[in-house]
């Protein structure tokens, strides 16, 4: 059928019926075949309970473990939900929310406060070869351990550093958000036990002494000779929060990158 012009009361064709177009780039039927495909499902209530969890943290206390990933989150809920005592995250969040000492505690199941003194040896080797050799063209050298946890890395640089003849012109930044762990690291005071597994590491990450040489063992437990951390700066800080504070030579953070998704 044709229409007729309304300006000029001459008759024009009237279009075909046109055919849905597809975006540039797209084989024939792609877009018919996303289109098909189904919605994702909804988020679980356990996962809903999680998102607002971390949200109420952020907003209450200015911690934020919302890009932390799920999966590590999860273990680490399920296990505060039975030893605090909580039915549910909801239950739990409730609580946070209004007593500090709540959240106080959680923090200990958030955070990782599990580490190792010369984990994975191979790493300090490759200090010790590669990376040293520059720090020693700095007249002084500023190093960050950020989520230093309970302090067995710190103390894994600071012997290094002073075998190669560096910890006294080295300043080490010490930062993790759990004040636990950071007293523990100040301490410098660690289980016999774990001590034995921390010399096997010493020595293959090339180390040049007795590991016994820089400690004193009394009552199962090890103190680390405190000259190691006489530089050593332990500090509050939060990664996700807080802005950078320094301009350092080496920036260690194992103890925390592998557990934040990749956004």
């Amino acid at each position: 059928a044709a229409r007729v012009d309304a300006a000029h009361g001459a008759p024009v064709s009237a279009s075909p019926e046109r055919a849905p177009t597809r975006a540039p780039g797209l084989p024939p039927g792609a877009a018919a075949a996303a289109q098909a495909q189904p919605a994702p499902p909804p988020p679980s209530t356990g996962d809903i309970e999680l998102r607002l969890l971390m949200e109420a943290i952020y907003l209450r206390y200015n911690h934020d473990f919302r890009d932390y990933t799920g999966a590590s989150q999860k273990r680490r809920l399920a296990h505060a939900l039975t030893q605090m005592d909580f039915r549910s995250i909801s239950a739990l969040q409730e609580q946070v929310l209004r007593d500090p000492e709540v959240f106080a505690r959680l923090l200990q199941f958030l955070t990782v406060p599990v580490s190792e003194m010369f984990r994975d040896p191979s790493y300090f080797v490759g200090l010790r070869e590669h990376v040293l050799p520059v720090l020693q063209t700095y007249p002084s050298i500023k190093i960050w351990v950020a989520g230093c946890s309970t302090g067995e890395e710190v103390y894994s640089l600071a012997i290094l550093l002073r075998e190669e003849g560096l910890l006294e012109r080295a300043l080490i930044y010490a930062t993790d958000i759990n004040p636990q762990s950071l007293e523990k690291a100040r301490q410098g005071i660690f289980s016999a036990e774990a001590v034995r597994g921390y010399t096997i590491n010493y020595q293959r990450a090339g180390g040049r002494r007795a590991f016994s040489d820089y400690y004193t063992a009394a009552y199962g437990a090890a103190r680390f000779d405190p000259s190691l951390r006489a530089n050593v700066i332990f500090a509050d800080h939060s990664l996700a929060t807080d802005s950078v504070f320094a301009e350092t030579q080496l920036v260690s953070c194992r103890n925390w990158l592998i557990y934040f998704n990749r956004r």
